[in-house]
């Protein structure tokens, strides 16, 4: 049993379409726990910050511009292999090629507005954790002294 920490992002078109109780949900259906949460909006340098390693790409333009148009809720999730759980559960990246009954398949509106963002790999989970959050602000029982 490998007990991993991942990162979740609800974007903010899912944040302004109410769906935050219902993503929430599937999170704990699924297993995963919550041990810290925050709702922020992304300035311009934050989302271009985060989101570097796309820079070139041509969507990058349009995934800034979604990430800066209102608040996102950005939690840090754990559980048994969490990070592959968690990309099970949101569904292909595209979601016109997410399976029925994933997030995205779910509540997606477009490729560039695909509902939620979660860590590909435990190097990424790793930084993108550490982007957004203190260890002070993660309360998890694996951890408790």
């Amino acid at each position: 049993m490998t007990i991993e920490r991942t990162l979740s992002i609800i974007k903010p078109h899912a944040v302004e379409k109410k769906i935050i109780g219902k993503i929430f949900d599937r999170l704990e259906c699924a297993e995963l726990t919550i041990i810290g949460c925050k709702m922020l909006q992304l300035t311009l340098c934050q989302a271009r910050e985060f989101y570097a390693e796309h820079q070139d790409k041509i969507f990058f333009q349009n995934l800034i511009q979604c990430m800066i148009s209102g608040p996102s809720l950005i939690s840090v999730l754990e559980g048994e292999n969490a990070i592959q759980s968690y990309r099970q559960l949101m569904g292909a990246t595209n979601p016109i090629h997410a399976i029925s009954g994933t997030i995205r398949a779910d509540y997606a509106d477009s490729l560039t507005e695909n509902a939620i963002h979660g860590s590909d790999s435990s190097i990424s989970s790793t930084r993108e954790i550490n982007f957004f959050f203190s260890c002070y602000e993660l309360f998890s029982k694996k951890y408790q002294l």
